[in-house]
């Protein structure tokens, strides 16, 4: 897939998913994965965070008002970055770049990374994933969301007549291939990739696996969100925690 068509199609979506983002009506991330994903990164005090993959920069800011010292968000999407700048305060800074490609920064120059949903966009996650791996400092940690390889493997339900959900459908599971979807009337490609392809990828880069998390939510939290009623019968995402060993 051509990176420049990819690059389009993310600036053909930014206007609504910085309006989006910034009205936090995306219930997926402020209803099902903001919380597990806070909660992974734990005491963020003092650390310095690289977010890879960071959009319009919420997350960023969220790590901030948790006491990071310093976040640094990269996106090669150019209208996100500026969107991103328009809020930064002192201890975030914002950079159009490649994640793929880290070698603007310095090894071991980082104590926790994170890729919100990103994984899914790039067609060299094996690079992301050697290059924090680099950038971190040794007990320096990786939290990755992503869409479940479930999901990304077709993910649409198949219907009743009545139009009932009566399962997902999971298909072409081991083609990894690019996979079309549609975001807020936009037309954005992912990369379906199989479960043991990203194990494999992380632990080739040199991460330990400590926990792997399949987000789901409660019958009180639909009530707030109902439209995640689906996430009580099926994983779309999954968070894998990564950890760098400290020798």
């Amino acid at each position: 897939m051509n990176r420049e068509i990819l690059n389009q199609e993310w600036m053909n979506l930014a206007p609504a998913w910085i309006k989006e983002a910034r009205e936090g009506t995306n219930a997926n991330r402020t209803g099902l994965l903001d919380k597990p994903m806070l909660e992974t990164c734990g005491n963020v005090d003092g650390l310095r965070v690289v977010d890879c993959g960071c959009g319009e920069g919420r997350f960023c800011r969220l790590l901030v008002q948790g006491g990071a010292a310093y976040v640094l968000g990269l996106d090669l999407c150019t209208a996100m970055i500026e969107a991103a700048r328009d809020l930064q305060a002192e201890r975030d800074e914002y950079r159009v770049a490649d994640v793929q490609d880290l070698s603007f920064l310095g090894d071991g120059t980082f104590d926790l990374a994170v890729s919100y949903l990103n994984q899914c966009d790039l067609p060299d996650f094996d690079a992301n994933n050697r290059e924090v791996f680099r950038v971190l400092k040794p007990g320096g940690r990786f939290v990755v969301a992503n869409l479940h390889p479930m999901l990304s493997a077709v993910g649409a339900w198949h219907r009743a007549e009545d139009g009932a959900k009566l399962h997902v459908i999971v298909d072409r599971y081991f083609e990894e291939t690019e996979r079309d979807w549609r975001i807020m009337g936009v037309e954005v490609t992912n990369f379906h990739r199989s479960l043991s392809t990203y194990v494999r990828s992380f632990l080739k880069a040199g991460f330990e696996i400590t926990d792997i998390i399949e987000p789901t939510v409660t019958d009180e939290q639909v009530k707030v969100y109902p439209q995640l009623e689906d996430e009580l019968r099926v994983p779309n995402f999954i968070i894998y925690v990564l950890s760098k060993r400290r020798t």
